[in-house]
């Protein structure tokens, strides 16, 4: 246990190092691993202690991507993932036909093709599948590539054709009005009516006092009104109803304010918003924050640990609406060990069963792809009766952090000894052999992609989602200011990471 906490601590001191702009994060583990593991072969931990750390960080990914993953299969999130399956398949014959020319097993060829996609959960199949370390051997090797290559050549596509980008979007806007003169003696509850679908009255002014709206308010000439909503039912809205003017509203803090506060208290949680308790004192929830995504506050959407709620509430009365809420970061690290247990078994067990292959044998999803697949359903269902699935965003990174963690670092100091008697002998033949099965596996996603005509800032995310490293998705943040590639890598991880799972075990069948 010294041993790997050794390695984790040490490697991710080296994994904040930048090289040329560039910084391997978790993945620096693996390199103090097989250090410690060449210097200290018998310091290996137990398998089990590398499985767990895998559970935690492959259950994380598929909780917090799931939804995203399946609205993508109703758009063009097919296309993508079909590009990224293609490339992946292509670096796998790439690794398969080199392995006799470089004199090693297909094992280590494996390793090779886990390394370049950067997938440890596709290390822990083909471990098992092995039945030895020798994919621990050729994914230390091309892991650098992995990690490295994609970032060169997405910055090289990036200079050669210097794309420009919209604006990023927001999914939550408000707009300040004064309505039409047409709307004089029309209720608030006539007006909400013909709204755009989505776009909420949450606030009026009239007499020079705000107010929160009451469906039986009967507005008068030059009443103000504040609206949110999607941006474009906003944009429609405003149209309708009169003449945007911002400020008018929320200048005025002497009746009510806006303050933002968490959600920390148990009773709140797996509700719907529009069955939850409130103060003694009017209030209005007008939209929630949910990791790094704002949502509309509609009465059907349920409150989850570390939801932050923006409200409108009576002037000076702020510390009570804070008390009544919770409003704790301890929210944030709040998470049902319930749920995650009987979804991590349920994993489990799906991992379990054997699927037929054509031709005779079979594959199983294992300790890896089950509890993805399983946490990607249960990401999308987000709650069956009392049992809530989602986890926080900070506590599931947190979580899949950890256990990516203590996985490399396990696995990393077992296939120590090995890694420097197999690169002493022929590392230079693996060395190339992982840089090229990483070519053709970022090489594919990219070319494929351009003549597919995706857009830039998509298929930088499509090829951060092929190979799944972090780092290369933070790069491709940095070369395209946009929220495209978080999207493009949300669709394409969960797919890909199944397909290198099912590939490895086929290969070595």
């Amino acid at each position: 246990m010294m041993a790997l906490f050794l390695a984790i601590a040490s490697g991710y001191a080296l994994g904040q190092i930048s090289f040329a702009g560039v910084s391997f994060g978790a993945g620096a583990v693996l390199f103090t691993g097989l250090i410690i593991g060449a210097i200290a072969p018998k310091s290996a931990p137990p398998g089990l202690v590398g499985t767990l750390g895998l559970l935690m960080f492959v259950y994380g990914v598929g909780i917090q991507y799931g939804p995203q993953f399946f609205a993508s299969l109703r758009g063009p999130g097919v296309k993508y993932m079909l590009l990224a399956t293609v490339a992946v398949i292509a670096s796998l014959g790439v690794a398969m036909v080199l392995a006799k020319p470089l004199g090693i097993s297909m094992a280590t060829a494996a390793g090779l093709f886990a390394g370049s996609g950067t997938s440890t959960p596709t290390l822990h199949a083909a471990i098992a599948a092995a039945g030895n370390q020798d994919p621990a051997i050729g994914y230390s090797v091309a892991y650098p590539f992995g990690v490295i290559g994609p970032i060169i050549l997405m910055t090289i596509l990036a200079g050669l054709m210097k794309p420009k980008f919209d604006p990023p979007s927001r999914n939550v806007r408000t707009a300040e009005v004064t309505i039409d003169p047409k709307y004089q003696g029309r209720t608030i509850g006539d007006l909400s009516v013909a709204l755009p679908f989505g776009v909420n009255i949450v606030a009026v002014r009239q007499d020079h006092v705000n107010a929160l709206p009451a469906l039986g308010t009967t507005l008068r000439n030059g009443d103000g009104l504040l609206l949110i909503g999607s941006p474009g039912g906003i944009e429609r809205a405003i149209a309708s109803l009169g003449q945007e003017e911002t400020g008018r509203l929320s200048r005025d803090r002497s009746h009510y304010d806006v303050l933002r506060v968490y959600i920390s208290k148990a009773t709140f949680v797996g509700k719907p918003i529009g069955e939850i308790a409130r103060p003694d004192f009017p209030i209005s929830i007008t939209h929630i924050r949910r990791g790094d995504s704002e949502l509309i506050a509609s009465p059907d959407l349920t409150i989850e640990f570390g939801d932050r709620l923006v409200v409108l509430a009576p002037a000076g009365r702020q510390a009570e609406v804070r008390r009544f809420f919770g409003d704790s970061v301890r929210g944030n690290a709040e998470m049902s060990f319930i749920s995650i247990g009987v979804g991590m078994a349920l994993g489990l067990l799906l991992g379990m069963i054997p699927f037929p292959l054509p031709g005779g044998g079979s594959f199983s999803l294992g300790v890896a792809g089950g509890p993805l697949v399983m946490a990607l359903v249960l990401g999308w269902l987000g709650r069956t009766g009392p049992i809530g699935w989602r986890i926080p965003v900070v506590a599931n990174m947190v979580l899949r952090n950890l256990g990516l963690s203590v996985f490399i670092g396990a696995v990393a100091i077992g296939a120590g000894a090995p890694f420097v008697q197999t690169v002493a002998s022929n590392g230079i033949q693996i060395l190339l052999g992982g840089a090229a099965v990483l070519l053709v596996l970022v090489g594919t996603a990219l070319i494929g992609g351009l003549l597919l005509r995706i857009p830039f800032d998509d298929l930088l995310g499509v090829c951060a989602g092929s190979t799944g490293n972090p780092a290369i998705l933070s790069a491709a943040g940095r070369l395209a200011p946009t929220d495209r590639p978080d999207v493009s890598y949300a669709i394409c991880f969960p797919a890909t990471t199944i397909v290198k799972i099912i590939a490895v075990q086929v290969l070595l069948s």
